[in-house]
């Protein structure tokens, strides 16, 4: 069986500097958008029973 080299599987080493940012995402707008679509499904399935008594 053949070796295999360990050193080749190794990650290289670097002056590779990492640099840290923070991620804040801002979901208000989201947020407010999927308000808006439940009050306006809501409102379609009240509407919907409502018209339905009338239906017979």
């Amino acid at each position: 069986m053949a070796k295999k080299n360990k050193r080749a599987t190794q990650a290289p080493v670097g002056n590779i500097s990492a640099v840290r940012t923070e991620f804040t995402p801002d979901y208000s707008n989201v947020k407010k958008d999927l308000t808006r679509i439940g009050l306006l499904a809501g409102s379609f399935f009240v509407g919907l029973i409502v018209l339905s008594f009338f239906i017979n």
